[in-house]
């Protein structure tokens, strides 16, 4: 008998089956409309598969959600997430890796990540859902952050917004970079 799926993989599972049967349509067709291999999706939803950011961002485009709503646990009343706590997702494009710290109810339409990356690679954001935007404090390091046509830089304490339905990127330009990043859904 196969053993369960470790915690965040079980969540990433029942909720790729949640969403895709709430919108109606197959493995194949969201396989299709996200650019990611079919079996690659289907070892996901068994919970076997090592999902990155970049297929889980692909996904949730597909499937209309935010990607918290892919990767967040079921609310508990009063939740704790201790530093060096909670699931990672990395990047395959970066060192880079974002831990969500809070997901926006319905009602708020928000999503709060800690988000870690280390100099080398950039890390490309094709675009969320439409009219996202995304906020991002720096709390160390340096980082370039924006739209693929005008980022900027930032140094600890900075802060900037963008539209996060446009491709986008993060470049770490100091070691130990990380921020926090928020973002919000229409």
């Amino acid at each position: 008998m196969p053993s369960e799926p470790a915690a965040p993989l079980a969540t990433i599972a029942a909720a790729l089956r949640r969403e895709r049967e709430r919108v109606g349509i197959s493995l194949t067709e969201l396989a299709r409309r996200a650019g990611v291999a079919k079996s690659t999706l289907s070892q996901l939803e068994s919970g076997t598969g090592n999902p990155s950011v970049e297929t889980l961002w692909a996904l949730g485009v597909a499937l209309g959600v935010p990607f918290s709503r892919l990767v967040e646990p079921v609310d508990e009343p009063v939740r704790v997430i201790r530093a060096g706590d909670g699931p990672d997702v990395r990047s395959e494009q970066a060192d880079f890796s974002g831990k969500l710290l809070s997901a926006g109810a319905a009602h708020l339409r928000r999503d709060v990540y800690l988000i870690r990356l280390e100099p080398g690679a950039v890390r490309t954001g094709h675009g969320h859902t439409p009219r996202s935007v995304e906020h991002v404090v720096v709390a160390a390091g340096r980082l370039r952050v924006g739209p693929e046509g005008a980022p900027v830089e930032l140094d600890p304490g900075d802060y900037a917004t963008f539209p996060g339905d446009a491709p986008h990127r993060y470049e770490a330009l100091a070691p130990g970079t990380f921020a926090v990043l928020i973002m919000e859904h229409p």
